[in-house]
């Protein structure tokens, strides 16, 4: 399935600067897996290495956050926008 991938600033540099990307996979796994041998060292800022999504970075599909959906497993369909963002925490007092 053809994926639109946006992601926020921190991981634009993974993607050489994009802040978008078109890939592919069949769910949100096999996306950032498609990701990981196209762009290395992106799935580790995504993904722990026991394979859980990290609890910092949020992933939506179709402005929906997968945590809601089947996480990593979620499936993908062509057209669908997938996007990748750091939580961002902070402010003043």
């Amino acid at each position: 399935m053809r994926v639109e991938v946006h992601v926020a600033a921190p991981l634009q540099r993974l993607l050489g600067g994009a802040r978008r990307v078109n890939a592919d996979g069949g769910s949100i796994l096999n996306l950032l897996e498609n990701l990981e041998r196209d762009y290395p060292g992106f799935k580790s800022q995504v993904v722990t290495p026991e394979g859980d999504l990290r609890p910092f970075v949020n992933v939506y599909l179709n402005d929906e956050d997968i945590r809601f959906l089947d996480s990593l497993n979620t499936p993908l369909h062509d057209g669908d926008v997938v996007a990748i963002m750091p939580a961002i925490a902070g402010g003043s007092r």
